[in-house]
């Protein structure tokens, strides 16, 4: 597997790509220039559309909209004559050393993000959005709050406290869209980097964009380290499968703090894959999975 650069070093702080049939195709985001990235999937070409002052993860909503977390909080935008325009915002807190970051939707349509603590105090936590527009804290005490995916029968969670070097498993009661259990999947060295963003894919494999590592790493169900693809760039941030048939991985990267040039930092990537992914769940609609 070899990854192909798809963009131009467009972005600062890549981040949040997500594939989605109600889009057209592929989205990511800029996160600290607040801006929205389309990739036209004939062209090639990448449309920026800007959102707000940080946007830090999408997904689907209803009637072609998206459903973001923002620095301190969610909002949701709706596209009017070619633009996305802000329908509702809803703060959480003031206190600026804290934002929010990576985010997921659950089987039932409920969009989760977490707060990044840039303080190292463990003040972030993983909000939980309904559809109905009511917000609910389920998991307290994370520093810097990353990769979220739920496995294909929708009883489990996979996710990422950066500073933990860890994937950890959770427990997931659908009814309630509470977590538990909590445990670790699999244990990144330091030296490979920091686990960030993550995708499962159709055979419950999980794959993990190593930040400082330069790559994206496959493991098994079991937790069992599988492969590593490689790319020109050491800040990857995150993954998502993409594409009609869902075989290509698409990767974001970063420049954010780079010590040394990197030509390719910012691009989005791509990698054949030869386990699918999973179509991405939307938020207000339930999908396959445990009721």
């Amino acid at each position: 597997m070899q990854a192909e650069r798809v963009t131009d070093p467009l972005a600062y702080h890549g981040e949040g790509p997500v594939w989605a049939e109600s889009w057209g195709g592929l989205k990511w985001v800029d996160m600290f220039a607040g801006d929205l990235l389309s990739l036209d999937p004939d062209t090639g070409t990448v449309h920026r559309d800007h959102l707000t002052d940080t946007l830090t993860s999408i997904r689907p909503a209803p009637d072609g909209g998206i459903v973001a977390a923002v620095d301190r909080g969610f909002a949701v935008f709706q596209e009017r004559a070619g633009r996305f325009v802000t329908r509702s915002v809803t703060r959480l807190w003031a206190d600026p050393s804290i934002r929010m970051n990576d985010g997921a939707c659950d089987p039932q349509g409920r969009f989760y993000a977490g707060s990044y603590d840039t303080t190292g105090l463990g003040r972030g936590v993983l909000h939980r959005l309904d559809p109905d527009g009511t917000h609910h804290v389920v998991l307290r005490g994370i520093d810097v709050s990353n990769g979220l995916d739920w496995s294909e029968d929708g009883l489990r969670a996979f996710y990422v406290d950066s500073p933990t070097q860890r994937i950890d498993i959770l427990d997931f009661d659908p009814i309630e869209g509470r977590f538990g259990g909590r445990r670790p999947f699999a244990h990144v060295h330091v030296r490979d980097g920091v686990p960030d963003g993550l995708a499962v894919d159709a055979k419950g494999g999980v794959w993990v964009a190593l930040y400082g590592g330069g790559c994206v790493r496959r493991y098994h169900p079991g937790g069992t380290w599988d492969r590593d693809v490689r790319l020109p760039v050491a800040r990857v941030t995150a993954c998502t499968f993409g594409g009609p048939r869902l075989d290509w991985l698409y990767v974001t990267t970063s420049r954010e703090n780079a010590s040394a040039p990197e030509p390719s930092a910012g691009a989005l990537f791509r990698i054949p894959v030869d386990v699918p992914g999973v179509p991405v769940r939307a938020f207000g609609m339930r999908h396959g999975g445990s009721p």
